[in-house]
């Protein structure tokens, strides 16, 4: 697991891509999202492991809800 800060350019790359691994927890198809995305988006606390499951946090919602505009 990484723990140096995330630099903007990662931050706003991992912004993008929220909405699409939100889509995928909810068809519950995370095996199909990258291991260092996951990492990097527990490490920004917009995903939390839940009793063995991986969940969007109110934040990472939050983030997807600016995204769809």
């Amino acid at each position: 697991m990484n723990h140096a800060p995330l630099s903007q350019r990662r931050q706003d790359a991992l912004r993008s891509e929220l909405p699409h691994v939100a889509e995928l927890l909810q068809r519950r198809r995370a095996g199909e999202i990258d291991e260092d995305v996951i990492d990097d988006l527990v490490a920004l606390s917009w995903l939390e492991w839940l009793g063995g499951s991986l969940q969007l946090t109110t934040t990472g919602g939050n983030i997807c809800r600016q995204q769809r505009g």
